[in-house]
């Protein structure tokens, strides 16, 4: 079985969108026969998450730090709940029990989660397919962001390659050829 690292935020955002694409995601992923990782909280998009993958009859595995465990209060029906002491064991972690990335709105966790899972494919640390879900248009900035780091000489073409996006579920699969 493979399985797909989500992700997303503690917190919902400001439109139902998030949280609507966020359960899509979840029965896709399950559909297709596959697992998630992610972050183990209960609340937020992580919680929409974990709860529509649980739903579909699906298998979900959350990496939570111990320190977060009750502020993100750690979602206590999971698959499997691995608690860690620091957050970067639980980007490790997440990244060795994972096949593939994908990033759903979130806010500086979220990114900083998606930024090293790419800074350790350029590094040769793996391999894996990262790919951006953005949701009505939530990423066009960052987006436009790494396009300025290509033209001012510090991201080359390749690296900028490392990443995919698009708008909707079944294009961001086959841009990641899940």
């Amino acid at each position: 079985m493979k399985y797909i690292c989500v992700f997303c935020g503690s917190q919902t955002g400001n439109d139902q969108v998030y949280a609507r694409t966020t359960a899509e995601l979840a029965r896709a992923i399950v559909a297709r026969g596959m697992g998630v990782v992610y972050g183990g909280g209960s609340i937020g998009l992580m919680g929409v998450l974990a709860d529509a993958t649980l739903a579909a009859g699906g298998r979900i595995t959350g990496v939570i730090p111990q320190a977060l465990a009750e502020r993100e209060i750690a979602h206590d029906g999971l698959s499997e709940l691995r608690i860690v002491t620091s957050m970067h064991e639980r980007k490790a972690l997440m990244a060795d029990l994972s096949d593939a990335f994908i990033a759903l709105p979130g806010g500086y966790g979220t990114l900083d989660e998606l930024c090293e899972a790419i800074t350790w494919t350029q590094l040769g640390i793996h391999d894996k397919p990262i790919g951006l879900l953005n949701v009505n248009g939530y990423f066009d900035s960052l987006l436009a962001l790494f396009d300025h780091a290509v033209a001012n000489g510090f991201v080359s073409h390749d690296n900028r390659k490392l990443i995919c996006d698009a708008r909707d579920i079944p294009a961001l699969f086959t841009a990641l050829t899940l």
